[in-house]
């Protein structure tokens, strides 16, 4: 993530990747305000093992687009609400990298960071299968939600 200020959006990432038992390392590091730290981060990730980067930041957003450069590995980015602009700054200065330099990018804030872990999932399931049952639960519980939600509106809209 591009600042600690990040955290509280970012940890959604990290509960949703717990939830499916993906290791994951945390780092804090800015395309603007450490350059160096970013670029040694990128370069080395393969390097270390990791599959898939998954990068939160707000306002300009230019951390995920800095990542991607620097690697190979599949970059997914969560535009983060930062400033007044709530988020918008980062989602459109990010869907708009140049071509050669593909970055996925998910919703803005929680809902994308969630997201990106799951979606970032996916990808390490189609090498390591073992993840792919716990996908399929995540989309069962997720079917199972709604219809709970379903009868529970039914039943509200009888009794008014």
């Amino acid at each position: 993530m591009g600042s600690d200020s990040d955290l509280p959006v970012m940890s959604e990432t990290v509960k949703t990747l717990d939830k499916f038992g993906v290791p994951y390392e945390v780092e804090v590091t800015s395309a603007h305000r450490s350059p160096n730290r970013t670029h040694e981060y990128a370069c080395t990730a393969a390097a270390r093992g990791l599959k898939v980067l998954i990068v939160g930041a707000g306002g300009a957003s230019h951390l995920a687009g800095i990542i991607a450069a620097e690697t190979t590995l599949p970059v997914i980015a969560v535009p983060i609400a930062a400033t007044v602009l709530s988020g918008m700054d980062a989602l459109l200065s990010t869907v708009q990298m140049p071509g050669g330099v593909p970055v996925a990018v998910m919703a803005i804030d929680k809902p994308g960071a969630i997201n990106a872990a799951i979606f970032a999932t996916e990808i390490i399931a189609t090498a390591q299968p073992e993840y792919s049952a716990k996908l399929i639960r995540h989309k069962e519980e997720l079917e199972r939600t709604v219809a709970e939600r379903s009868e529970r509106v039914k039943k509200q809209l009888q009794s008014e």
